[in-house]
């Protein structure tokens, strides 16, 4: 256990619900291996004014990161964000410099990379994306903007939230995207077209673990699927779709990813990726 001094710099993640959270174990173990005088919690919180208002007001309190279902809430509080955060209307990152708050997303580039190690193709593809939350909006933008899909479609239960990414991804980037309420019709229609299958919901996260929005009939040949729930590893969205012979990506890979560029932010140094992903790996086998 390492000292608590008067100079730690606190780092949290702030959701509703938070105990599945593996970013402090991941975070703290970063920490530890380069023996950084950083430590990092987990809270559950409804207010996200009260909780930045206090962040802003502790000078050690460093870095946090946002969970569902702050990620959009939590940027009416910033006093900055960069212009590719505000258009794509979502962040999952805050820095407190000296009382200023500075807002950002990892969660796009996080999921690219794990598609792409993946050896997932995205040009010229038709990905299907599940949600609409904030985790949602950054992943298609990113994808919408730099992967060159043939098109995007969006299946969400909350109507205005959908209508708002789709008309926000036609009016903010080229691709061609399609949006329709989240029905099981809607989902079978999409599902025939889709190369790329994305689910960006919590279905399926721990306790619910035997839950999947895609009945796996609708799993087509040659068909990528990315769950972006890393608790539980598998997921039954990808245990169906392994069971159907098609590729798989694990949330765990967006999840080390994005935390990766957050323990950047925070510290100012690269993050020791190996004894992350170590950590996320032991502790989801546990």
């Amino acid at each position: 256990m390492r000292a608590i001094t008067n100079d730690t710099k606190l780092c949290a993640v702030i959701g509703n619900p938070i105990g599945h959270s593996l970013s402090p174990a991941i975070h703290n173990a970063a920490f530890e291996a380069l023996n950084l005088d950083f430590v990092y919690l987990a809270f559950r919180v409804e207010d996200v004014q009260g909780a930045l208002a206090g962040m802003r007001a502790l000078s050690n309190f460093r870095g946090m990161s946002v969970t569902i279902p702050h990620k959009i809430e939590a940027m009416r509080y910033m006093d900055e964000i960069a212009e590719v955060d505000r258009s794509i209307g979502s962040i999952n990152t805050i820095i407190n410099d000296n009382g200023k708050l500075r807002g950002l997303g990892t969660d796009g580039p996080g999921a690219l990379k794990a598609l792409l190690d993946a050896g997932v193709a995205l040009d010229g593809k038709h990905v299907l994306m599940l949600g609409a939350g904030g985790a949602a909006r950054a992943i298609a933008f990113t994808l919408a903007r730099t992967a060159g899909l043939a098109q995007l479609t969006l299946l969400d239960v909350n109507e205005p939230l959908l209508r708002g990414l789709t008309d926000d991804l036609r009016a903010g980037t080229t691709t061609a995207i399609a949006g329709e309420a989240l029905t099981d019709e809607a989902l079978a229609r999409a599902m025939a077209g889709a190369d790329v299958v994305i689910n960006c919901t919590p279905v399926g996260m721990h306790p619910k673990v035997d839950a999947s929005l895609v009945p796996p009939a609708l799993f087509r040949h040659g068909q990528a699927v990315f769950d972006i729930v890393y608790t539980p590893l598998e997921t039954r969205l990808l245990a169906d779709a392994r069971a159907k012979g098609l590729k798989v990506v694990s949330g765990v890979e967006m999840f080390v990813n994005q935390a990766v560029l957050q323990f950047r932010e925070f510290t100012g140094q690269d993050a020791p990726i190996d004894v992350m992903r170590r950590v996320v790996m032991e502790r989801l086998a546990s």
